[in-house]
């Protein structure tokens, strides 16, 4: 569930800026709620400090303290310490030229976010009690608009990827959730050597016979159903997770993790496909976008964009080693290499 890429990596599409504009003025709404211009207008404090003032959680506070600071209402500053801008002093109440109020009017989407701020619990749990993927198991329409959604997104990143990175180092391919197979049919259709599989549930693997065959591959590539909760295919050179990550809590990034651990031989890899979330967020286009991508995270699925540390703590859990990080030109994208440890 992620925000798109142009065909460069560099700046999403002018259609998508527009239809992504609730985002920041989600969290702008909330901010109003929550009143935290008026709690930092005097002094910098912490996200502890203003959890225990709002009565929210304070990891996602603190999440939503980065987004407001990559659209430059607050500043963070050292020591996790958050302070008020210029532009964000006019959400404060009260006071001349203030747009407290105009927030607080205009705020619309993500309608649960400001509960996903005080418990960490998603919006989407909040609303229809299960969790994004279990709604759209039982929900097929819904299912089909997501699925056409993440194939688009995979589109357009798919170039970039694989100019990127170096496919031809391995002979076996598992697209770990790789759905309608569109990303598997560029690797190898920019790598004549490799072998792939793309490997999802069912119900997301529809387009994927077709997808291949269209990209003239489809003869070195298997079509595998299955279950990541359970277990992945054995014994490939390399595991790919395209956006996979980012949509679960740690336990549940750690069991799929292991997963592919336990079907690995000694010298596979793990690639990640993910948003590095940065140390210090600072107000610039891209650290905006993996801001609100991690926004969207907590709205929606529960899950989060992480850290390359945070990453680094999952993996040694699922006793891996992270190995490097490869940063995507022009994008917040990254390939999150690892190994067996």
């Amino acid at each position: 569930m992620s925000a798109p890429e142009s065909s460069s990596g560099a700046t999403p599409p002018a259609l998508w800026r527009l239809i992504a504009g609730y985002m920041p003025a989600r969290v702008i709404h909330v901010a109003a709620e929550l009143g935290i211009a008026d709690l930092l207008a005097t002094e910098a404090k912490t996200a502890d400090a203003l959890a225990q003032e709002t009565n929210t959680a304070s990891v996602p506070l603190r999440r939503l303290l980065r987004a407001l600071a990559s659209i430059g209402l607050v500043e963070e500053l050292e020591l996790g310490r958050f302070a008020l801008t210029a532009a964000g002093s006019q959400l404060r109440s009260n006071v001349p030229g203030s747009m407290r109020n105009v927030a607080l009017m205009f705020g619309g989407s993500w309608g649960e976010l400001l509960h996903s701020v005080r418990t960490g619990e998603s919006g989407t749990h909040r609303v229809y009690g299960v969790g994004s993927f279990e709604y759209l198991a039982a929900n097929p329409e819904q299912a089909a608009i997501f699925n056409a959604a993440m194939a688009e997104n995979t589109r357009r990143i798919t170039e970039l990827l694989v100019s990127t990175y170096d496919f031809s180092q391995f002979r076996s391919i598992v697209d770990v959730g790789g759905g309608n197979g569109a990303l598997m049919a560029a690797i190898l259709a920019a790598n004549a050597g490799v072998l792939g599989t793309v490997f999802d549930l069912p119900n997301g693997m529809a387009q994927a016979q077709q997808n291949l065959a269209d990209a003239g591959v489809a003869a070195r590539c298997e079509i595998i159903a299955g279950d990541f909760f359970r277990s992945v295919p054995e014994a490939a050179d390399a595991y790919v997770l395209k956006y996979v990550i980012h949509d679960w809590d740690d336990a549940q990034s750690i069991a799929i993790l292991s997963n592919c651990r336990n079907a690995m031989h000694q010298a596979s890899k793990i690639l990640l496909i993910e948003r590095v979330m940065p140390k210090r967020m600072v107000a610039t286009p891209i650290h905006q976008r993996i801001a609100m991508a991690d926004m969207n995270m907590l709205a929606m699925p529960g899950g989060q964009e992480r850290t390359e540390q945070e990453y680094r703590n999952l993996f040694a859990v699922a006793g891996l080693l992270l190995e490097r990080t490869t940063p995507l030109p022009g994008s917040e994208i990254s390939v999150i290499e690892a190994k067996r440890g």
